[in-house]
């Protein structure tokens, strides 16, 4: 397991009991938070995914109230040979409805098209700011760590990976800060750089869409391009949708240690 997640950039955790308990009781928060109306900035694209930054109001080690702690093989693997498990922040709730993607508010027609038909792929914690956008690493994260909270068809808006891409993304931004000897790593900019090492991943790397039943988990290797494919036509889901609960926790170390640990 050790050497497929350092090669390939990502790795999905079979089901276990104690996960899914933990889902089922995050699901009912989960409800809440969606409806509330003070989350009602979240909902996007039209209304096909709500967005979901910080929704879910578990606690530092990731348990919600009144029930079980956040355990299990993927919170081992990540403790052992990610930098070991660092305080949580309330975790996303992602989640896609049938119609995914529509534009986003504020959206142009190329960043739609980049939404349909790149499903809006990124790597974590690169982010774009000002007019015209300019991309900063901002939020080195240690890991991705998604739990699924809902049942859905593989072909409802999963997330999808580009299999290997932190290779290309490690050597395109090791490059990118490579002379820089003073000032806040967050202040480089780095925004032509990691478009050109998009582009060689999605021409290099495979696609692959990263399976969720109950009870499962995913982890991403930090620098992992990543994206939510389309809903495809007929594609099945509770009413709730597809929602997965995401933890992404800052980087002890911050970018230094983004750039060089494994």
């Amino acid at each position: 397991m050790t050497g497929d997640f350092f090669d390939k950039g990502w790795a999905s955790f079979a089901p276990e009991h104690a996960v899914e308990a933990w889902a089922a009781h995050a699901l009912d928060h989960a409800k809440r938070a969606v409806q509330a109306p003070e989350n009602a900035h979240l909902h996007e694209c039209e209304g096909t995914w709500f967005v979901g930054l910080d929704a879910l109001p578990n606690d530092a080690r990731g348990q919600l109230e009144g029930g079980p702690s956040l355990v299990g093989a993927a919170v081992a693997f990540a403790t052992q040979h990610c930098g070991g498990w660092p305080d949580l922040h309330p975790a996303q709730l992602s989640v896609i409805y049938p119609g995914y993607p529509k534009p986003r508010a504020g959206e142009n027609e190329a960043g739609f098209r980049y939404r349909r038909d790149r499903d809006a792929a990124h790597v974590d914690g690169i982010i774009g700011l000002g007019t015209p956008k300019r991309r900063f690493v901002q939020e080195p994260h240690a890991f991705v760590l998604g739990i699924p909270l809902t049942d859905a068809a593989t072909d409802a808006a999963p997330l999808v990976v580009w299999e290997g891409s932190h290779h290309i993304m490690r050597a395109a931004l090791q490059a990118a800060f490579a002379d820089i000897t003073s000032g806040a790593l967050s202040q480089v900019d780095v925004t032509d750089i990691y478009q050109k090492a998009r582009r060689e991943a999605f021409e290099t790397c495979r696609r692959i869409a990263v399976p969720a039943p109950l009870g499962s988990v995913s982890l991403m290797h930090r620098l992992t391009l990543h994206g939510v494919a389309p809903w495809a036509p007929g594609a099945r889901a509770v009413p709730e949708g597809r929602m997965i609960a995401y933890f992404r926790p800052e980087m002890a170390g911050g970018v230094a240690a983004w750039l060089s640990a494994p």
